[in-house]
């Protein structure tokens, strides 16, 4: 039989050991009694930092986050100027409605960047992908003032020239971007007639618009029906003779109107064939080339039995698809056939002796293969 071990009441010394020991293995507990919770300590004590900010800083701070929010909607809507490398701009990425740029103009616009700086900012739109060279900005407006900046760039060699103000303007559709190319220099210099013309038919060919004749209604709708109207007559008169016209910019209103009559009247063969017999030196000799057929043609009688507004003549006389060609750099290559000779026209700013030189020498070197 086990025997039972009989139990004893501890002494006080025990449970005085027992408590030091208990206390000594395990830490030291918030007491309840009287005091608050652990919660509500650190509620209080997060409530007492927040109290330490002044008026005056919680002011400061809520006029920078306004500041913050109203700088994002700029940028957003383009409305922020900046500063951008010259050489990270793209001034081919749209073809320009400019055709010629007067040099007395671009060194007067030179000499007042020089003295007074540049005045207006250009605008620009981001590209979707990084352009030629790396470049990753499009020109939308302001070509003449970019021009000028690189050429005191160049003349120079200032680092102030090397960065142009500019907006950066939301990505649009591209018809978008050739209506803000078209106000801008209508308001600042307005465009000759056939520029507008060839402006509406480029547009129109690279699909920002249904048709040449939706391009000139959405390019020039605050202009009357009148100068639409003008405008579609400078366009039949680049879709058909833009390639052969050496002076076409100098055409005035009441000779653009003639010879594109001309035009609906059939007459593109024959006054292309006068184009290519004769080789104008000026704007003058050109139209002297030109005007004789129109006035045959306009004292010619009618076909009253067509009826209404003379047509013109089909389809198949009209320009083949491909005849005029657009190049990076604002260089047009217009393609022609007189009999049995082929013709090539180079137009642009960036088009040079030397440039024709190495081309007519690739030539030669492709037919002596």
């Amino acid at each position: 039989m086990v025997k039972r071990r009989r139990l004893e009441t501890p002494s006080s010394a025990d449970l005085d050991r027992i408590e030091r020991q208990f206390r000594s293995e395990t830490g030291e507990r918030p007491s309840l009694a009287g005091g608050i919770a652990p919660i509500a300590q650190v509620a209080a004590e997060t409530a007492a930092r927040a109290n330490t900010e002044t008026a005056d800083a919680r002011a400061e701070r809520a006029k920078l986050e306004a500041d913050s929010a109203r700088l994002h909607s700029a940028r957003e809507q383009g409305l922020l100027m900046v500063e951008l490398p010259l050489d990270q701009i793209d001034e081919g990425a749209m073809i320009r409605d400019r055709m010629t740029i007067s040099e007395d103009d671009m060194n007067e616009l030179r000499q007042s960047i020089a003295a007074h700086g540049l005045r207006l900012p250009i605008e620009v739109f981001e590209l979707e992908k990084p352009g030629r060279d790396g470049r990753r900005y499009g020109l939308l407006s302001g070509y003449r003032r970019l021009l000028a900046m690189r050429g005191l760039l160049e003349m120079t060699e200032g680092s102030k020239y090397s960065v142009i103000r500019a907006l950066i303007r939301p990505r649009t559709e591209a018809d978008g971007a050739f209506i803000s190319m078209i106000e801008e220099n209508e308001v600042r210099e307005e465009l000759s007639h056939f520029e507008r013309g060839r402006i509406a038919v480029i547009a129109a060919n690279q699909g920002a618009f249904s048709s040449t004749e939706d391009a000139v209604d959405r390019l020039f709708a605050t202009g009357s029906k009148a100068k639409r109207s003008k405008v579609r007559s400078f366009a039949l008169i680049f879709e058909e003779l833009g390639d052969m016209l050496q002076f076409p910019e100098a055409l005035t209103e009441r000779r653009g109107l003639r010879l594109a009559s001309a035009l609906r009247r059939g007459a593109e063969d024959e006054l292309r064939r006068a184009l290519s017999e004769h080789r104008a030196d000026d704007a003058e000799e050109e139209w002297s080339i030109l005007e004789p057929l129109i006035r045959d043609l306009e004292l010619a009688p009618r076909d009253i039995s067509r009826g209404g507004r003379p047509r013109s003549k089909p389809k198949a006389s009209r320009p083949e698809p491909g005849r005029v060609v657009h190049a990076a750099g604002g260089v047009t290559i217009r393609k022609a056939r007189d009999g049995e000779a082929y013709l090539l026209r180079l137009e642009g700013d960036a088009v040079s002796d030397e440039i024709i030189e190495q081309i007519v020498k690739n030539i030669r070197e492709m037919f002596d293969r």
